[in-house]
């Protein structure tokens, strides 16, 4: 975008309403796994478990019959595999968005406390914009810092 002091970076000067940035495809992903979690779904799941298992009691060799657990056994197993990705994609997509909305906050934190001389931790809100993409041992060194910084200042008050 623009220069440092460009209004569209200014939070107090931005839209109302958030624009829709999803593509077909992630706004597809989102409606399946909300659809998956939804509470008609899961009785939907559980209506068919129990037709299931009614329909066992019908067919000629009942539960143990190969021909009537195959086509379950099958069907959940290919539901099961395609979900594991829409719900990863999903939670990858609210990850980062959640964090870069977490970064943002920070970021007009940092700008708020130097702009009332309170400068001193300024280097917690910023410095730590991006620590999702370091390696574990980095972000448990980083929390144990930011912890240590928190009784600090819930000791002294500062």
């Amino acid at each position: 975008m623009g220069g440092k002091n460009d209004p569209r970076d200014d939070p107090r000067y931005g839209r109302g309403t958030p624009q829709d940035r999803g593509t077909r495809i992630t706004r597809t992903i989102s409606q399946a796994t909300a659809a998956a979690g939804s509470f008609p779904m899961i009785l939907l799941a559980v209506g068919l478990v129990v037709i299931w298992l009614i329909g066992g009691l019908f067919v000629h060799g009942g539960y143990t019959s190969t021909a009537y657990q195959l086509p379950v056994s099958t069907v959940s197993s290919i539901v099961t595999f395609v979900m594991v990705f829409v719900i990863q994609s999903s939670q990858n997509r609210d990850s980062r968005a959640l964090q870069t909305k977490i970064d943002a906050i920070a970021s007009v934190l940092a700008v708020m406390a130097r702009e009332q001389g309170l400068s001193d931790h300024e280097y917690l809100l910023t410095r730590l914009a991006g620590l999702e993409e370091a390696p574990e041992h980095e972000i448990d060194r980083e929390q144990e810092l930011v912890r240590k910084s928190v009784e600090e200042v819930a000791q002294n008050g500062e």
